[in-house]
């Protein structure tokens, strides 16, 4: 997939059309925000974390979302058990690692849950990146200390132990597979002060998964569809606040020429 305004136009009208289900087991911070942002897009959302149903969960979804923020033994239990469904039945899992750096164990966890189940798609700040490909990055908090082209390197060694698509967010999205780097350029200043855009990120890419096989281009129009509607959503918001439930309105009706218009993306 090539990405332009046309092949991201017509993933949102595939999204809009088959309503794909989207498995998250993600972390309590996020789970209104992701849900909605789902929604608003046309995809149907589901947050299950059980171990006792995460197998049957994943298998029934177009996409698995992994993001284990709020890190707890129950849930990384649950994260591998899905991770191995949805390799069994052939579904995309999309990896977030919230706070890579941040502790051993979060940092441990992350690397062994990819180096067992290779996700189809990575996405994650700079700081995250760095430390998930290497011990030389910490993260403050969840938030990166690193702009995103710090990542590209660590990026590049992710995708060739994983094969996964990897997403390095920032002022600037990269996302790399292979040979290929596509820049995604939209989005809007005010966005790193919601909490939790990221990971609305990750479950977005799970959409675009759903319905496009191309994890790079998937995950560059997923990328690029927030950051569209944080732009949109921005010029009538005075603040973060307001952006939030704005951006979830913008999701919700961005259309073909919203998108010809705003789009930003190079490869």
């Amino acid at each position: 997939m090539i990405v332009t305004a046309e092949s991201v136009w017509a993933c949102v009208v595939r999204i809009r059309a088959a309503a794909p289900l989207v498995h998250n087991i993600t972390n309590y911070v996020v789970m209104n925000t992701t849900a909605n942002a789902l929604l608003a897009l046309g995809a149907s959302p589901v947050m299950a974390h059980a171990e006792e149903e995460v197998r049957d969960m994943a298998a029934l979804a177009g996409a698995l979302v992994i993001n284990l923020g709020t890190i707890s033994g129950p849930w990384v239990r649950s994260a591998f058990l899905a991770a191995g469904a949805a390799r069994e039945k052939g579904i995309p899992v999309v990896f977030d690692p919230v706070g890579a750096g941040a502790t051993a164990y979060r940092t441990n966890t992350f690397r062994d849950l990819i180096r067992e189940f290779p996700p189809a798609i990575i996405r994650g700040n700079a700081s995250e990146i760095l430390a998930l490909a290497t011990a030389a990055s910490r993260t403050k908090g969840v938030d990166s200390t690193e702009s995103s082209d710090r990542a590209l390197d660590a990026a590049r060694l992710l995708n060739g132990e994983t094969g996964a698509a990897v997403c390095v967010s920032g002022e600037t999205d990269y996302v790399i597979q292979g040979p290929r780097l596509i820049r995604v350029r939209n989005g809007h200043p005010m966005m790193p002060r919601v909490t939790g855009l990221g990971c609305t990120a990750s479950a977005l890419c799970g959409a675009f998964a759903a319905v496009e096989p191309d994890a790079a281009g998937a995950t560059a129009a997923a990328m690029a569809v927030l950051g569209m509607a944080g732009e949109t959503a921005a010029r009538e918001a005075p603040g973060p606040g307001t952006l939030q439930y704005r951006i979830i309105d913008a999701l919700y009706g961005i259309g073909e020429t919203d998108i010809r218009e705003l789009l930003k993306v190079e490869e």
